[in-house]
């Protein structure tokens, strides 16, 4: 009998590690505790779906994804100045520290602050693995 294939809508239990090129892991899932989803959905990047399709049950795969299948490229016009005065005067704003704003649509989005003085903050609304080329290890442990 022939193991059983992703296909572009099963449901599927995987164990995976995706990291960034200099092997600092970003996210993991192990066989005890695997990523449960359905393709199709949007839990996962479009990118790894596709290369998941057409794999068999307990197929263990590596892929090393571009930026424009991951998280995309930098887009310059993510990066906005605002007022330093639109951020408490107490909080402390240093670069690289990443912090919650709310869009006008009411839900929160991480912006990381790039540059700061007395009278600007340059916040980068960027995905942090913009720009970035990933590393997706992965395991199929069940196809439903």
């Amino acid at each position: 009998n022939p193991l059983p294939r992703v296909a572009e809508n099963s449901t599927i239990s995987l164990s995976f590690t995706l990291k960034r090129q200099d092997g600092e892991v970003v996210e993991s899932a192990s066989s005890e505790e695997p990523f449960h989803f359905t393709l199709g959905t949007g839990e996962l990047l479009p990118g790894i779906e596709e290369l998941l399709i057409g794999l068999e049950l307990e197929t263990s795969a590596k892929f090393t994804l571009p930026p424009e299948q991951a998280f995309g490229a930098i887009d310059s016009a993510n990066i906005h100045t605002m007022p330093r005065s639109a951020f408490a005067a107490e909080m402390e704003l240093c670069e690289n520290m990443v912090l919650g704003f709310n869009t006008p649509t009411g839900d929160e989005i991480p912006g990381r602050i790039v540059d700061v003085n007395s009278e600007n903050v340059q916040v980068d609304f960027n995905h942090p693995l913009a720009g970035e080329s990933i590393v997706f290890e992965c395991q199929i442990l069940a196809i439903d």
